[in-house]
């Protein structure tokens, strides 16, 4: 029998799961060998605390996914961050789900706001585009020095500064607020955007590690 797993907003109730949270955020990083900016688990339990953010567990209280928002530029900007599923519960379908609440909670909080994010997970890539967004420069995210501070402990914060901040691993994506709907995805365009997603990543990365082994 399949558990039931539940999605909602986070409240100060969810403080409790605010460590393991973080160490499988530190642990998938290190797994994948890519970079994520750490958060503390006081960074983490202070979004939940504020009511940004969206957690998931079993009905027995078992953690499953977690996700955050982030505002910069006085809510000009915002970033969906942070999200994690544990591993067991990983190829189930929960982080789509995780997108979708959080995307909804952003817009409720935030309606004026462009929401953007940075990624270099090409399952999130894809949620990303089925709500939505699109790939753009890092010129087109926000300029606010504190967002950027973020990357600095990201194990590829050498190459985002040799680049001017112009370009790094991730992959920028951007959603307008005039966008009210996400536009329907049909299943032979999520195949071919899927495809594209995954080419156009390989190509990005093998170039920038190129440029780093050059140094």
């Amino acid at each position: 029998m399949e558990q039931q797993i539940i999605v909602r907003v986070a409240h100060s109730g969810d403080v409790h799961y605010s460590i393991v949270i973080t160490d499988e955020m530190a642990s998938s990083a290190k797994a994948r060998g890519t970079g994520i900016a750490k958060r503390s688990p006081e960074y983490v339990a202070k979004k939940i605390e504020e009511g940004k953010a969206v957690i998931a567990h079993t009905a027995d209280g078992t953690w499953v996914g977690f996700c955050y928002i982030e505002a910069w530029q006085h809510g000009q900007f915002v970033a969906n961050s942070g999200l994690i599923v544990s591993p067991e519960f990983r190829k189930s379908g929960i982080a789509k789900k995780i997108k979708q609440t959080i995307f909804q909670l952003s817009r409720e909080k935030y309606p004026n706001a462009k929401l953007f994010g940075l990624t270099t997970g090409l399952a999130v890539m894809k949620i990303n585009s089925e709500l939505g967004y699109e790939p753009v420069t890092y010129s087109e995210l926000t300029d606010d020095e504190e967002f950027w501070a973020g990357c600095k402990s990201c194990v590829n914060y050498e190459i985002l500064m040799s680049k001017d901040r112009k370009n790094c691993m991730c992959t920028a994506m951007l959603l307008e607020p005039k966008s009210e709907h996400p536009p329907e995805v049909t299943a032979s365009e999520f195949k071919t955007n899927s495809k594209l997603y995954e080419r156009f990543m390989k190509i990005k990365q093998s170039k920038l590690l190129n440029w780093l082994t050059k140094k």
